[in-house]
């Protein structure tokens, strides 16, 4: 392993995930705003309790109450007249369903001088949830979604129509209280009514889309939930305030400084990536190839989120799936490293943020009997890297917005 691009790569995960963690963001979503009737807190996503404790510092004894629903691992304290909550992502369980329950049990009754501040970050799809299917095939559905390759719009046009509170629902059942929505976006191009599924938002989908979802990846569901995803949707909310806060944009820049910082220019590729984790890692791999002889350091970052396809039965996730991709390209490169991180810290269903290679990676990996193309095939990049030391891990970072890719060259 090259320690010096290791150690840049380490540098610039921890630079460019504090420079997105929520707490300034909230603080300045909340800066001089009154709310004149009772303020209740609803928090849902990786990032909930994150959001809620800096919304705590800020609302101070005017907070009348809150529910915090975040995922197993995340809650790292009590909060103030808060009730906070674990639960399943990316599958649903039956945690969240009760964590969910006891939200509208809070938004229940309230008058029009009350205000809902509903802090939302990504992962709310799977843990802000009321099924209208039974709880079972919810999670089936979930998991064929999963593993079908579909990508994350696509799963929540879906996912929002089997839901009691997605698609908007939530923001009705606050009415006629107003709805003060503070968001930070883990979907390319910040489309509100699809981060989280849009509890409070508006759906600009149909009944004839989440439809189409399902004959192209020849989905299994009951004639119960293909009759939820023929009933609308609201298209109108008007107690509803919505500010986004963070996005994968502020993480391609943080990130872009923090390889600045280390002496490499930073090529920004996209921040929308959308394809397979293989098909990017093999590109990024293709990209260093070109600029293998640089004239100076040269840093290409892709910001977005990928899709893993799955064909085994191993562990890992897109962004450890995405780097190992990329070793057999820059195989033998003597400066050249790719890396690939969540910035909520988690990748898949491992407590790895993501992973990293380097030009050495395929050599040591060969000479533990592994080869890249069957782990691959074998969806098995957590176990693969973790025996040359590629895994990248931050634990939980309280922040989600997309990820980050990093081709390094020197």
């Amino acid at each position: 392993m090259n320690s010096r691009l290791r150690a840049d790569a380490d540098a610039i995960v921890r630079q460019a995930i504090h420079a997105v963690l929520p707490d300034e963001a909230v603080r300045r979503a909340l800066k001089g705003r009154t709310f004149p009737g009772r303020v209740l807190l609803v928090a849902a996503g990786k990032a909930a309790w994150q959001m809620a404790r800096a919304a705590s510092n800020c609302l101070g004894d005017r907070l009348f109450a809150g529910v915090v629903v975040t995922k197993y691992g995340h809650v790292k304290g009590e909060l103030p007249r808060c009730a906070c909550f674990e639960a399943g992502h990316p599958v649903p369980d039956e945690n969240g369903f009760a964590a969910t329950g006891r939200a509208l049990e809070l938004v229940r009754g309230l008058c029009a001088g009350d205000t809902v501040l509903f802090l939302l970050s990504g992962g709310g799809s799977a843990l802000f949830e009321q099924p209208l299917i039974p709880a079972g095939e919810l999670q089936d559905v979930t998991g064929q979604l999963l593993a079908c390759g579909a990508d994350i719009v696509e799963m929540n046009t879906v996912r929002k129509r089997l839901s009691g509170v997605k698609g908007g629902r939530f923001a009705l059942a606050c009415a006629p209280a107003k709805v003060c929505a503070v968001i930070l976006s883990d979907i390319i191009g910040d489309p509100l009514d699809m981060i989280a599924s849009g509890p409070a938002c508006p759906d600009s989908t149909t009944c004839a889309d989440a439809l189409a979802v399902v004959e192209k990846y020849r989905l299994r569901l009951s004639e119960q939930a293909l009759a939820c995803l023929r009933q609308e949707t609201p298209k109108r909310l008007d107690n509803v305030e919505t500010c986004v806060t963070g996005s994968v944009r502020e993480l391609c820049a943080a990130a872009a400084e923090a390889c600045r910082g280390l002496g490499y220019e930073p090529i920004l590729l996209t921040d929308r990536l959308c394809c397979q984790a293989r098909e990017a890692g093999s590109f990024l791999a293709s990209v260093l190839k070109t600029h293998e002889t640089p004239g100076k350091p040269l840093a290409f970052l892709a910001g977005g989120e990928t899709v893993v396809r799955l064909t085994g039965h191993g562990l890992g996730g897109r962004n450890q799936e995405l780097a190992l991709a990329a070793a057999d390209g820059i195989a033998g490169m003597a400066d050249a490293a790719v890396f690939s991180v969540g910035s909520d810290g988690t990748d898949g269903p491992t407590d790895a943020a993501g992973g990293y290679v380097d030009g050495g990676t395929k050599a040591a990996l060969a000479a533990k009997g592994l080869n890249i193309h069957q782990v691959l095939a074998d969806n098995d990049a957590y176990h693969a890297l973790q025996a040359v030391g590629g895994l990248i891990v931050t634990g939980p970072t309280g922040t989600n917005v997309n990820d980050v890719a990093v081709a390094l060259v020197r």
